[in-house]
């Protein structure tokens, strides 16, 4: 198809958050801690968990995998988002902003996977506690999480692909504070039906197919966790799959209200609300909910610290 006398999308100028004013630099400062503790908090369990020998078991090795994606996640939103809100408005290179999308693609769909390879993980051991050790060697592990990335790597290589063959020719507004997926595709004079078609097939092993695998282990979880005889026993028991499935709830719940729904029906403010919930603040609750949750997790900090303030 040719597209004579026009100019090509080179930059991209993102709207974010219209209408702050007097608010704007009380919200810099709030999305500045939340940067701030989100980073510490998820690098502390990468290093914890590293450190401490007793942490060294399939669960916590998926635990780092899920902060090492956050930590990501938020590198590769956040700072655009504090400059956007902080500027109220701002303009970026296309190259950059399709690459700010490719990393948050490749993050968001890996996480996912690394969810249900969790899920797998508390199956196994709540309801398969005697082969758990068996199943759930180092090796599996690895695998489980090596093929977990070749999966999206792939993935994002072919979107890469499927939008090198776009012309974007404007105009160059996003009405968002990152580089999305609708948003791009509105830019561009190019046929998009393709790269849409492989986004809704692609959704099916990515978000789909975990999302039921997850719901299918809790449920066998939840069945397991009843015939345990008492109360305590019970509440124990579940206590150590509670975290993972907040989780789950908070990433899944945002993601499907988002995407699901045409974006024609949904607001924009929703969207962007939505959107902040699932790159900013899950990123955020998340070694939140597992350390404040976790005994063992908060043993193994107080553990470090107690050592490096004891080498000085």
């Amino acid at each position: 198809m040719q597209f004579p006398n026009i100019s090509l999308v080179t930059d991209i100028h993102l709207l974010g958050f219209q209408g702050l004013h007097n608010l704007k630099t009380l919200f810099f400062f709030l999305l500045l801690v939340i940067f701030c503790v989100t980073v510490s908090g998820n690098l502390l369990i990468i290093l914890v968990v590293s450190y401490s020998r007793s942490l060294h078991s399939p669960m916590y090795f998926f635990l780092t995998q899920l902060s090492f994606l956050d930590l990501v996640l938020t590198i590769t939103v956040v700072p655009t988002m504090l400059l956007v809100v902080l500027y109220e408005g701002m303009y970026v290179s296309f190259t950059s902003c399709l690459i700010q999308y490719y990393f948050f693609l490749g993050c968001e769909a890996l996480e996912c996977l690394i969810l249900t390879v969790m899920s797998y993980d508390r199956y196994q051991a709540i309801c398969n506690p005697l082969r758990y050790t068996s199943v759930m060697t180092l090796t599996f592990c690895l695998k489980a999480v090596l093929l977990c990335w070749l999966a999206i790597v792939s993935m994002v290589l072919m979107f890469a692909v499927l939008f090198s063959q776009l012309l974007f020719c404007g105009p160059n507004i996003i009405d968002h504070f990152f580089c999305d997926f609708d948003p791009l595709l509105e830019l561009s004079c190019s046929e998009t039906v393709m790269i849409k078609l492989v986004s809704i097939v692609l959704v099916i092993p990515i978000v789909v197919c975990p999302l039921i695998f997850i719901i299918v282990s809790y449920g066998y979880i939840i069945l397991t966790v009843l015939k345990i005889p008492s109360v305590t026993g019970r509440q124990k028991t579940f206590s150590t799959c509670s975290s993972h499935l907040a989780v789950v709830s908070m990433l899944y719940v945002s993601i499907i209200s988002i995407y699901a729904f045409p974006t024609q029906i949904a607001q924009i403010s929703v969207n962007k609300f939505l959107s902040l919930f699932y790159t900013v603040i899950t990123p955020l609750l998340n070694p939140s909910i597992y350390s404040l949750s976790n005994r063992k997790i908060k043993v193994a900090v107080k553990k470090l610290f107690s050592n490096k303030s004891g080498m000085f």
